[in-house]
């Protein structure tokens, strides 16, 4: 007969993450991206730098450095395009995505972590009355800390309420109807 090891379930119910807080604060929002953008970046520096290596040799073994400076500068050109416009193109897109998010109690900040244009990780610190929701939506842009644009996905908060703060809608709602005519007619 052989001995079952089952080993009874354990789930823990608690609104607060398990982890240590670090030295920013307790983690509320992990991206889930975070390795697919260091990724792609990291693959589109990697060829930007092995194409500026092989464009010399290139030129030379198929005789395009020798012809017409129009087919060179035609030929540097194409492949320039792709060497420089995508990675700084990706950078711009994705700038803005928030790796993790930090917040501290005691003062009401947070502090984003995002990649910045050397894969390295930067951080940024800002408290809730610095957070700014875009007039339209935007579509790399969830909020503006200060005036930085951040994306982040709600659904990955790890408690909802955290995500309600971080975005103000705790905050108790006022519509003046005297105040929106005043704004309308001085339109």
């Amino acid at each position: 007969q052989a001995a079952s090891c089952r080993a009874p379930a354990l789930r823990s119910l608690s609104a607060s993450p398990a982890q240590e807080p670090s030295e920013h604060g307790r983690l509320i929002y992990k991206g889930n991206l975070a390795k697919a953008v260091l990724g792609v970046k990291f693959f589109s520096y990697s060829t930007s730098i092995f194409n500026l290596f092989m464009m010399p040799y290139i030129m030379l073994k198929t005789g395009i450095g020798f012809e017409s400076v129009l087919m060179q500068a035609a030929f540097c050109g194409l492949i320039g395009f792709f060497t420089f416009v995508t990675p700084v193109t990706l950078h711009v897109l994705t700038k803005g995505y928030v790796v993790r998010l930090y917040y501290r109690d005691a003062t009401d900040t947070y502090t984003a972590v995002t990649y910045n244009a050397i894969l390295a990780e930067k951080t940024t610190v800002f408290h809730q009355e610095d957070v700014k929701l875009p007039d339209i939506s935007r579509m790399f842009t969830t909020f503006y800390a200060k005036t930085k644009s951040m994306l982040v996905n709600p659904v990955l908060f790890t408690n909802p309420r955290d995500y309600e703060h971080l975005m103000g809608f705790d905050k108790p709602f006022y519509f003046d109807l005297e105040e929106e005519k005043e704004a309308t007619e001085s339109k």
